[in-house]
């Protein structure tokens, strides 16, 4: 596929306007860019590289000539028009959850699963849960190396920009009053999130995990292609405005030695290891945000499981975690 048309669906949101900066940085090559959200955004002028490009409004028509489609709105959304943008001729790249565990969608980590793109019959392809994204960048170099991962424990620290702007603004307002010796109002969370963390991040099914965990379960499992993989979660949301963090304990099928698991670290693509114990080195939410690479320290062996290592892992959310994963994988359609 050479200079395609690709059109970005919800291209005013957060995570469409990143889509079009990583278009932009990363100079993809396409023929013509098609800009499509909702019909109060249709007519607004965006600027993107020499040229000013309209929005259009989102209707089932827009799909007409499109080669890649590009689609960061909701899952009922992606639902009703995934399909006639495929049946009109694109290849659809979803960032919702809608499609992730339907067995005919490849669900990608260009990095640890590309060749997956080639395998699409629905004419589909899912960009994975952002946290899922940012723990597997870390875990899947180790487990290459150290012969499979078999059991995972994961707790995660998530910015309030995962619930969107209305999660930023909660965040503001509350601490804004709370230095004013105002009420704190919560109504994005079900608790003051200001000076707090809350241990849940979307609904909590009947099992006691969340919708959040259970994607970390599941989706693992699909990305690394092994349904045996055992793994336990807990998503928190912190008072934090952006990037993800995971505080990670992975047990592999043969004994792993810090080494090992530096060098493989080291040479993965899109991870950067920071990691010194003297100097109290190690990534923050600060340190990932607006980056494209994952960041790993506090690499330790673990001292409850055998054959286990526990690591830290922090990752832009927005980036990584939604849109330049989106972007990676219409290079590998491109390419």
């Amino acid at each position: 596929m050479k200079k395609p048309v690709i059109a970005v669906v919800g291209a005013t949101g957060a995570v469409g306007e990143e889509i079009l900066a990583c278009l932009d940085e990363r100079q993809v090559s396409f023929s013509k860019l098609k800009l499509l959200a909702s019909a109060r955004s249709a007519g607004r002028q965006i600027s993107f590289q020499d040229q000013s490009l309209m929005v259009e409004e989102l209707v089932p028509a827009s799909f007409e000539g499109v080669d890649i489609a590009l689609f960061s709105v909701g899952s009922g959304i992606s639902k009703e028009l995934g399909p006639v943008a495929v049946a009109a001729g694109a290849v659809v790249i979803d960032n919702s959850s809608a499609f992730r565990m339907d067995d005919d969608v490849p669900l990608v980590i260009p990095e640890i699963n590309g060749a997956d793109v080639q395998e699409a019959p629905r004419g589909i392809i899912a960009n994975p849960n952002c946290t899922t994204i940012v723990t597997l960048m870390a875990l899947d170099p180790l487990q290459r190396a150290f012969g499979g991962c078999e059991r995972l424990i994961a707790s995660s620290y998530q910015a309030v920009s995962g619930s969107g702007a209305q999660g930023i603004a909660e965040l503001e307002n509350q601490t804004a009053a709370y230095a004013k010796n105002e009420p704190l109002r919560a109504n994005v969370y079900p608790h003051q999130i200001a000076f707090n963390v809350i241990p849940q991040v979307e609904p909590i099914l009947e099992n006691g995990y969340t919708k959040e965990e259970m994607k970390m379960q599941n989706e693992t499992r699909k990305i690394l292609h092994c349904p045996s993989i055992l793994a336990s979660a807990t998503c928190v949301r912190v008072p934090v405005f952006r990037s993800h963090s995971v505080s990670v304990t992975a047990q592999f099928a043969t004994e792993p030695s810090i080494e090992a698991a530096r060098a493989a670290l080291e040479a993965a693509p899109g991870i950067q290891l920071r990691d010194d114990r003297e100097s109290a080195v190690y990534p923050t939410p600060l340190d990932a945000s607006n980056g494209d690479d994952c960041l790993v320290g506090r690499l330790r062996e673990d001292l409850a499981l055998p054959n286990s290592l526990a690591f830290w892992v922090v990752g832009d959310q927005v980036r990584k975690g939604a849109a330049l994963n989106a972007v990676q994988i219409a290079e590998l359609l491109i390419d």
